[in-house]
């Protein structure tokens, strides 16, 4: 018998897609937080770079630096066939919105006064090009998807988080060094397909999203899903014990409760809230 989400048939389509429930004694609905709406496109361009900002600085924190490598962009909401992108020499844990450099679809800087990385605009100019329903692209030399990322495969669907990525990941496994043609680039937008994440064999992890929250935590959970299975599949081979998966009917419900867009952006909220805490709005001059 498929599962059924029972608990949420009361309830507002915006609390129900979270996962959600929010009702008082009183009968009064109490809503989620959603995706803001803006008054402005310049109000929303502002809020996109600071996300972005908040992005690096959790990154920092979590480790996916390494030298110079890694980058996450966002579009821009005004030059739609624009995006932001960290300078090439600054740490991520001290970029600040001021920052950012907004570079068009040729690569040339429209605004900041830093080189960005050239293998970062190789690969996020033709995923924004293929992918108009894509708003940021995340790829960092994180530990654990880069070490499962030497097997060329996809990620088994064995724990209620892999389910995030039912269906919506893949490989690509034509590594061939550094990304700095925009052939490469769009080979990696190809093997994205629609989806929201691919691994980069021998390379690393790439996660997509329409929003840079949203991205950004199918990012920290894909590493972690790396990490939870080479600990699984190290136990396994050491022990002889055969791992369980998750069978389609549970994973394709799963993954709607989930993997869904509203609910990548809802999971990055509290690390944004914890950024804002600890560095008292550094990130945001």
């Amino acid at each position: 018998m498929a599962p059924m989400a029972t608990t949420l048939k009361a309830e507002t389509t915006e609390n129900a897609v979270v996962g959600a429930m929010g009702k008082t004694t009183s009968g009064k609905v109490l809503k989620v937080r959603q995706y803001p709406k803006f008054d402005s496109l310049e109000e929303e361009r502002l809020y996109r770079k600071q996300h972005l900002a908040a992005a690096f600085r959790i990154f920092a924190e979590r480790g996916f630096d390494e030298g110079v490598a890694g980058h996450i962009s966002v579009r821009d909401p005004i030059l739609t066939d624009h995006f932001w992108l960290n300078p090439l020499s600054q740490h991520f844990s001290q970029i600040r919105v001021s920052d950012l450099i907004l570079v068009n679809e040729n690569g040339e800087v429209v605004i900041g006064e830093e080189p960005i990385n050239a293998a970062a605009f190789a690969i996020h100019s033709e995923i924004h090009k293929a992918r108009p329903d894509v708003h940021a692209a995340c790829h960092a030399h994180s530990v654990y998807g880069k070490a499962f990322s030497v097997f060329g495969r996809e990620l088994d669907m064995m724990t209620q988080d892999s389910l995030r990525f039912y269906k919506s990941h893949s490989v690509y496994t034509q590594f061939g060094g550094i990304v700095l043609g925009q052939e490469e680039g769009k080979r990696i937008a190809k093997a994205l397909g629609s989806g929201k994440a691919v691994i980069l064999q021998n390379h690393g992890l790439l996660t997509v999203g329409q929003s840079v929250d949203e991205a950004a935590f199918w990012f920290i959970s894909l590493d972690k899903t790396c990490h939870a299975q080479l600990l699984a599949d190290a136990a396994s081979a050491g022990s002889g014990y055969k791992k369980i998966l998750i069978g389609d009917a549970e994973g394709a419900f799963s993954y709607d409760q989930v993997g869904r867009p509203e609910k990548g952006w809802l999971a990055f909220q509290g690390y944004y809230d914890e950024q804002l805490a600890k560095s008292n709005g550094n990130f945001l001059e």
